[in-house]
């Protein structure tokens, strides 16, 4: 899953992404105001971590945008503002969770998880189609109870799949959801088309139905 890190405070904002991306998350980050306004504008997230006070602008205006777009981005507010009155205007505001710095890298990144599977997988810890399970904590995927062996990207590119199944889903948007910023290194599409091979082919294998579907000058489908 992909997360937004906007934190102007350069190494806080390095020991988040480092410690989100050793959980398995995608990390992007922004570092001013107008930086993230522009990311939030073009990308979607599956959570943004939102710092208030930014060089540049407010997070809260940030915020603001978003619910303006009707973005569902999940929202995390963090702050050293405590105060209770801060907390309930940010989440009147349409934040999802707010959290006064400083603050354990472990409950960012459990508060982080908790807002993902609220939006995404209804509040569930383990989502479950058809002979499909996932573990989303223990990042585990089993085929009519017994467990296959995915690596990190063919994991990540099936919950991807899974939270937008039914949907088709362009080959820009899958490179940007598991790559974020470093999409650009590539020069083609070509490693999305072996990813999505190897996840295909290792579901299929195990017993799972065939549903990765190909749409011709579109992108994939996930039919279920």
């Amino acid at each position: 899953m992909k997360v937004l890190v906007i934190e102007d405070e350069r190494e806080l904002s390095d020991s988040i992404c480092s410690y989100l991306a050793n959980e398995q998350f995608v990390c992007e980050r922004a570092l001013d105001f107008h930086t993230a306004l522009e990311k939030v504008s073009l990308y979607d997230y599956a959570c943004i971590i939102l710092d208030v006070n930014l060089p540049g602008g407010s997070g809260l205006d940030i915020l603001n945008e978003l619910k303006k777009e009707m973005k569902i981005d999940g929202v995390l507010i963090i702050s050293a503002r405590n105060s209770l009155d801060d907390k309930v205007f940010a989440l009147k505001a349409g934040a999802d969770d707010y959290l006064t710095k400083p603050f354990h890298l472990a409950e960012l990144g459990a508060r982080v998880a908790a807002i993902i599977r609220r939006k995404s997988f209804e509040g569930k810890n383990q989502v479950i189609l058809n002979e499909l399970m996932l573990d989303l904590s223990e990042k585990e995927v089993r085929i009519n109870n017994k467990p296959i062996d995915l690596t990190r990207k063919e994991y990540e590119l099936l919950l991807y799949f899974i939270s937008n199944k039914n949907k088709v889903i362009a080959k820009n948007a899958i490179a940007e959801h598991l790559w974020g910023d470093n999409m650009d290194l590539a020069d083609n599409y070509d490693f999305i088309y072996t990813h999505i091979k190897n996840l295909r082919k290792k579901l299929i294998q195990a017993g799972a139905a065939d549903y990765i579907k190909s749409i011709y000058g579109m992108g994939y489908k996930f039919s279920a």
